[in-house]
């Protein structure tokens, strides 16, 4: 489009909603005679006079009439496009979908505050959440997903991240497991106990297992499920432990410990190292303000609720 002159759209939308070069002119702040030359350029460009003479004033041809409203409308337009976004965002007036590919941590904690945070301040804006299968960048880069939140995994250079809570994992077994009798739970009553894990499709060694090798101790595992929450349901229901994030017990987790009903949680008898949980995008979204309201809405809700877990 090197042979096209964007601001002749604007002067062509001013001249047929004025129908006179003079205030036209006025209007552009330019003088009557340059108005005249691009009244001339803009001829040239399609081929037809636009305005011609009527007694003392102009009137638009045929084809300037036809053209009028899609020329108001491409002219909107483009000022819309070519010029900053602006500093203030009407959230009110919002109306977008935002989809989330979120972690079992966030759904299970703080998917509800958010939505319902969302919802009161924001009813023209869409949350659609989809699982968080892997941590392939693809659906950042290529902006099927807006929104990621969990651990990092990608190693995609420019992706971005922002710190929300800090997360660790946690013991779950029924009420009443003979795993918590006694002096309770330790790396050697914890390696004779069968386990129950979710499968996570994650490079590395298992941090349980790591801690458990390195007393030159091992578990047993005998079940593994997609999920954590379906291992919270087996752990409930059977003799099996689980492991899963301190997060994924939600909000049923009184404020010192516990668990959701028929669960009881304990602290692993080693040290297990903190994950972080973040927000994740793509730099293309950095400058848009919807999406940075988004973020900043989600980081709040994230560091009030959970702040450490």
């Amino acid at each position: 489009m090197a042979d096209v002159d964007l601001n002749l759209l604007d002067a062509l939308d001013v001249l047929l909603a004025e129908s006179s070069v003079t205030a036209a002119a006025r209007r552009l702040g330019l003088s009557a005679s340059a108005m005249s030359r691009t009244l001339a350029r803009l001829r040239d460009a399609t081929g037809d006079p636009l305005l011609v003479r009527a007694g003392r004033g102009l009137v638009p041809t045929p084809r300037a009439a036809e053209l009028r409203d899609r020329v108001q409308t491409l002219a909107r337009d483009a000022r819309a496009i070519l010029q900053p976004q602006p500093a203030h965002l009407d959230v009110a007036s919002l109306t977008r979908t935002f989809t989330i590919r979120a972690s079992e941590a966030f759904l299970d904690l703080l998917a509800a505050p958010v939505v319902e945070a969302v919802l009161r301040t924001a009813h023209g804006v869409r949350l659609r959440f989809v699982p968080k299968t892997s941590k392939d960048a693809a659906p950042l880069r290529d902006g099927s997903v807006d929104l990621e939140i969990g651990v990092r995994g990608t190693d995609a250079p420019e992706i971005r991240t922002r710190f929300l809570f800090a997360d660790r994992l946690v013991g779950v077994v029924r009420e009443g497991h003979p795993l918590l009798a006694g002096d309770g739970p330790t790396p050697y009553r914890l390696a004779t106990c069968d386990h129950v894990v979710a499968s996570r499709n994650d490079n590395g060694l298992d941090p349980i297992e790591h801690a458990l090798a390195q007393l030159d101790l091992g578990r047993m595992v005998r079940v593994v499920v997609p999920g954590y929450p379906d291992a919270m349901r087996i752990a409930r229901g059977s003799e099996l432990v689980a492991f899963v994030p301190r997060s994924c017990l939600g909000h049923a987790l009184p404020p010192k410990h516990g668990a959701p009903r028929g669960l009881a949680t304990f602290e692993a008898p080693f040290a297990l190292p903190e994950f972080k949980i973040v927000a994740i995008w793509h730099p293309r979204m950095d400058a848009d303000p919807a999406h940075r309201w988004l973020r900043d809405l989600i980081t709040g809700i994230c560091r009030k609720a959970y702040p450490k877990a």
